[in-house]
């Protein structure tokens, strides 16, 4: 009965076997998927499906495979009843333009002209709007309000980005730690931060020297035990990773990236920023508010020996770079630019490594710029930009 979905499985790579699959008809048999499409596709997923990393792909062929199949049940004379979730309801309300429409709506103009607006608005306005394209309010194409559209604006009262053309966000968001113990495709990024080696022997003589006792014991004439220090990787590297946002895209990737710096370098230093380094940096993100650690302090701490590594997309507005106030949760005293240009001087090995394809890097205002900040010393996060970077680092 299913047999077109067992094939479908095998060929998507999902490791079902036959033993499972009579399993499932059993189940079905015996009336365990209550005649309604959802049940059955629990029920499939959790007989068929042995590891979590095969979710998706049975998901795809899944939807792939049963589109169009109706409800079993439908057509039975019963009144259907149920609580429509407060959150659907308010779903229905976001503003979803075309890409014609969203080319019709004009920003008000530059940074001042969005900041002086919004403090008008704040004195003026006194109720709550929808719709609109003046107030703060939902679903609408003013600058300033949640689930609508507008080339420039500040989002307030949305949980995420859904348009990503936000310059300032007004709430605050939570971001989690990056995970280092994620191994899987590990392997490869480690293999290519092998290039950014220099071995020294350092630390206490813990380690047996097997060519120096077999000298010593021949001159010696009797077994006499060398040792010596281990050697290690001597390359001292300082990592900067931007996390949340446009970087949730990027999550398994950094994970893998970071759990791979984290076995090959001994001397590893790490902090995290959100869109571009400013004041202040940290390394807890569920403390990020209120355990900062100076980015002058930074800067005294770690000498012009490390290596400095940014991770981040760069992808942002660009008052974030240019302007005092351009962060989009704080107002930053200076510049994200000055304070780039300040981590640039002192760390004389620098490079930005960038997880968005480099095919786009030409379409984002933001990352041109941080592209000319670094002196085109900006990497893709391939095995490729890998190698170029530590190519770089090394000179």
């Amino acid at each position: 009965m299913f047999s077109g979905f067992f094939y479908k499985l095998k060929e998507a790579r999902v490791p079902v076997s036959l033993r499972e699959y009579l399993t499932l008809l059993e189940a079905v048999e015996k009336g365990l998927a209550n005649c309604a499409v959802e049940d059955f596709y629990y029920l499939a997923r959790a007989t068929l499906v042995k590891d979590e990393r095969h979710l998706d792909r049975f998901d795809q062929v899944f939807g792939a495979h049963f589109k169009g199949v109706i409800n079993l049940a439908d057509g039975i004379d019963e009144v259907a009843e149920a609580d429509i979730p407060e959150e659907w309801l308010r779903k229905l309300a976001e503003k979803f333009l075309t890409d014609k429409e969203k080319a019709e709506i004009e920003a008000l103009g530059g940074w001042e002209k969005l900041m002086e607006t919004l403090k008008q608005r704040l004195e003026e306005q006194k109720g709550r709007h929808q719709g609109g394209n003046k107030w703060i309010g939902t679903a609408g194409t003013s600058p300033f309000g949640a689930y609508g559209y507008n080339p420039e604006g500040v989002r307030i009262g949305q949980d995420k980005s859904r348009h990503r053309r936000a310059v300032k966000v007004w709430d605050k968001r939570e971001f989690k730690n990056l995970d280092d113990s994620v191994e899987i495709g590990t392997r490869n990024i480690k293999v290519a931060l092998r290039r950014l080696r220099k071995w020294a022997r350092t630390g206490a003589a813990d380690e047996l020297d097997l060519p120096g006792t077999i000298t010593s014991t021949a001159r010696q004439g009797w077994l006499d035990v060398q040792m010596r220090p281990e050697r290690h990787n001597a390359v001292k590297v300082l990592m900067l990773f931007d996390i949340g946002g446009s970087m949730d895209d990027h999550i398994k990737v950094c994970e893998e990236l970071f759990s791979a710096v984290k076995t090959e370098f001994k001397h590893l230093e790490y902090y995290y920023f959100h869109n571009c380094p400013y004041e202040g940096l940290w390394k807890d993100n569920a403390r990020r508010r209120t355990d900062q650690v100076s980015t002058w302090d930074v800067i005294r701490t770690y000498g012009a020996d490390y290596k400095l590594v940014i991770v981040g997309d760069a992808t942002m507005s660009p008052y974030e770079i240019t302007y005092p106030g351009g962060s989009v949760e704080h107002w930053n005293q200076e510049a994200g630019a000055v304070w780039m240009q300040r981590l640039l001087d002192h760390f004389e090995h620098a490079a930005w490594i960038n997880p968005q394809a480099e095919n786009w890097w030409q379409y984002h205002g933001s990352i041109q710029i941080m592209y000319k900040l670094m002196e085109g010393r900006m990497y893709p996060l391939t095995l490729e930009g890998l190698d170029r970077m530590t190519g770089e680092l090394n000179r």
